[in-house]
């Protein structure tokens, strides 16, 4: 009977070690040294200090090697390095407001590419049938066909975008948008915003437009719910985003584009002229010219927007610059609120870009550097 109970204790006594005494360590592969990061990346990333010269005179652009023009010449606040407006691609149109960094200090964006799902969920795509489009498409087209000519004649009405048939295609498109949206630190929107500390949507209304608004028919509605309904379910407008070197990101035909086409509604938060009065956003679009100047308004696309943030605008002191204007910017009373409408003025062939008249109504903005 003695050793079993000698070995009953020897059980308890290895048990509490075990429950006392540090788990052994498995033998592990030697991990590898940590990576240090560049100093170049390093560089890039650290804080600077503007740091004010005595003497600004022998500054000269960095891309022509002229001095020329000292009133069209950017200073890096990083570098110190000068460049004339007109030399940097793209082209800088106004003098940007508070600290400008060239290209080689800013870096370039890399350009994301996006998933089908992720596209799905960038634009909150609502899932539906075809067959739904098919009908809608087909009834618009009978009601067409009803109209005598003389009244299509008298007033042209505006056309529904076509989407591509290939649904491949349509995601290489909306990813196209998608990366610029993103590149750019924007959100997509295809409708007006408005928030706490801009204007409220109380304050646009057509009525309030100095001279009154041109209402958009019921039939044209029509065609406006067709193209909302369309790019919901992904049905997006036949066009591609594409960076150029010189005029940045702009929007080309992906397809035959006809005259009279809707091709987007300009978006993006609403607020009041003046507080924009100091703003170097290149891209505001005037929404509402009111009888009280202090209540105009414009539609800001810094921060959401859709495609039509990046339809680039002509040069109109030149010829050859009004020849490539294929569309324009109507605004329009819409159920009492004013939209601002992109419509084809012609024919567009596949693989052109789109451009249109910056100064549709005050004539204030600098186009003559442009390409």
């Amino acid at each position: 009977m003695a050793p079993a109970t000698i070995m009953a204790g020897a059980r308890r006594l290895v048990s509490s070690r075990r429950r006392t005494e540090a788990p052994r360590r498995r033998p592990s592969p030697s991990t590898p040294p940590k990576k240090l990061r560049p100093m170049s990346e390093i560089m890039a990333r650290a804080k600077y200090a503007v740091v004010e010269r005595a003497d600004y005179s022998d500054i000269i652009c960095e891309q022509c090697g002229s001095g020329e023009r000292p009133g069209e010449l950017l200073l890096c606040d990083k570098c110190d390095k000068g460049f004339h407006m007109r030399c940097l691609r793209p082209i800088v149109v106004r003098i940007p407001i508070g600290s400008w960094l060239c290209p080689k200090c800013s870096g370039h964006r890399r350009v994301r590419t996006f998933s089908q799902k992720r596209i799905i969920d960038f634009f909150k795509i609502q899932k539906s049938g075809d067959g739904k489009k098919k009908c809608n498409l087909n009834q618009d087209t009978r009601k067409r066909r009803r109209r005598p000519l003389v009244l299509l004649k008298k007033r042209r009405r505006l056309l529904p975008f076509i989407p591509s048939e290939d649904p491949n295609q349509r995601l290489k498109q909306m990813g196209t948008l998608a990366s610029a949206l993103t590149a750019m630190q924007m959100e997509f929107s295809d409708d007006l915003t408005y928030s706490s500390d801009m204007a409220p949507r109380s304050a646009n209304q057509a009525k309030f437009e100095n001279g009154g608004m041109q209402v958009l028919s019921r039939e044209d509605m029509e065609t406006l719910e067709l193209c909302r309904s369309m790019s919901r379910r992904g049905e997006c407008p036949p066009f591609i985003v594409v960076f150029d070197s010189c005029e940045g990101y702009t929007v080309e035909a992906d397809a035959q584009i006809k005259d009279m086409t809707f091709i987007a509604e300009y978006t993006g938060d609403v607020d009041y002229i003046k507080n924009r009065e100091n703003d170097d956003c290149d891209s505001m679009m005037t929404l509402l010219l009111a009888t009280n100047p202090s209540e105009s308004l414009v539609i800001c696309p810094d921060k959401r927007g859709n495609i039509a943030r990046f339809i680039n605008g002509i040069n109109n002191h030149t010829p050859e610059g009004k020849k490539k204007q294929n569309c324009k910017c109507v605004r329009y009373s819409v159920n009492g609120e004013c939209r601002v409408l992109l419509v084809a003025t012609r024919d567009i062939a596949k693989g052109e870009r789109l451009y249109y008249d910056y100064n549709g109504y005050e004539h204030e903005y600098p186009t003559h550097h442009f390409v």
